[in-house]
């Protein structure tokens, strides 16, 4: 008998002061994006493969785009590999990353972001507060698992 447990996720929203065109600017323009996250070759037609390039420690992430819509939504698929393993190595964790835009009354942009679709295997932090819920855990390397410098992200848009 398989015992279900409920989707682990990240989730995190926040109000910005800058219009949605933006933030989409932030999520979508390689140059930009790499402030805040990593360097890439990210472009936005579906069924797009991109990746986010690796550190001496880590192997790149493998992404493909499966949902876009100019400056409302953006969702990839997110695959990371340990990082000697080569090509065929093995992966760590499969798991999917949205961006949701919406222009609030004032011009501005309700951003949320939301990485699921992963099962982490022990719980390390939860936080939340102000908006924003973060699960972090230990992945298949043994190493803590967490979302993305969202604090830069907000100085990127």
């Amino acid at each position: 008998m398989r015992r279900e447990t409920p989707e682990e996720k990240i989730v995190c929203e926040c109000i910005l002061p800058e219009p949605p065109e933006k933030v989409w600017k932030a999520l979508t323009v390689p140059e930009v994006l790499a402030t805040w996250m990593m360097p890439n070759d990210i472009g936005l037609a579906l069924g797009r493969r991109f990746s986010f390039a690796g550190t001496d420690d880590t192997a790149p992430v493998e992404c493909e785009i499966v949902d876009v819509e100019e400056e409302r939504r953006l969702r990839y698929a997110w695959r990371e590999r340990a990082a000697n393993d080569g090509e065929a190595g093995g992966i760590l964790f499969e798991s999917m990353v949205t961006f949701l835009l919406e222009r609030t009354v004032a011009g501005g942009t309700h951003l949320s972001i939301v990485h699921d679709g992963f099962a982490m295997r022990k719980p390390a932090v939860a936080v939340s507060g102000a908006r924003c819920s973060l699960v972090g855990g230990i992945g298949a390397d043994r190493k803590p698992k967490a979302a993305a410098n969202t604090q830069n992200l907000l100085r990127a848009a």
